[in-house]
């Protein structure tokens, strides 16, 4: 990793994915956490004060050092107690059937190989358990899908390997969850491009 993916992509993301805006989204993705919860893409823990009083401990995995260092505020005033505990989520350094529950937030967009991360978190989940999750990635409308894909790689470059075009619903779909809650929308924040979102949950049968 370079000078740029090491230490400046982290300040930006937390910029970026850290307006307030964002919070109301947080909030609703996090709601129904339970158990022990694996959040895939911590960042610099964002995430931590929408946990909701039904999570025991969260496993973070999160290859940024500045990253987790951005988070230790949080991390230290959280009411939950949250490790370090990864830093590939294609490789989850977890026992089959470890996990309660899973969260991930703008995250699919960016790991190199969608399906096998989705495998593994399918792998790491109890039986039923549910994955939440926030991302943004292929949009609804054939007119907006088109600059998406024109405008992938540049975005690629400039945002850490982060995909425009990505189908979220299909992703999940094809590692074998079943989706029981999906809300796409696009976030007014952003250009359309950029903002087509994804909320949900979905069941590791």
């Amino acid at each position: 990793m370079g000078i740029y993916s090491e230490r400046v992509l982290p300040r930006l993301i937390d910029r970026v994915c850290g307006v307030a805006a964002n919070d109301r989204l947080r909030r609703r993705v996090c709601a129904g956490l339970r158990g022990r919860v694996v959040e895939i893409g911590f960042g610099s823990g964002r995430n931590v004060p929408f946990y909701p009083a039904g999570v025991s401990r969260v496993s973070a995995v999160e290859p940024a050092d500045l990253g987790w260092r951005l988070a230790a505020k949080r991390v230290a005033d959280s009411p939950v107690a949250v490790e370090r505990a990864g830093l590939d989520g294609q490789s989850l350094p977890f026992a089959d059937n470890s996990f309660d529950s899973a969260l991930s937030t703008w995250t699919l967009c960016t790991i190199p190989d969608i399906a096998v991360a989705l495998r593994e978190v399918r792998r790491v989940l109890v039986p039923g358990a549910s994955f939440h999750f926030v991302e943004h990635g292929l949009a609804p409308d054939a007119n907006v899908r088109s600059w998406q894909h024109r405008l992938d790689p540049i975005q690629q470059v400039i945002a850490g390997g982060c995909h425009l075009n990505r189908d979220i619903r299909g992703a999940l779909e094809e590692a074998g969850f079943e989706i029981i809650e999906l809300d796409r929308f696009y976030d007014s924040a952003a250009p359309k491009t950029f903002a087509a979102l994804s909320l949900g949950i979905a069941v590791s049968p």
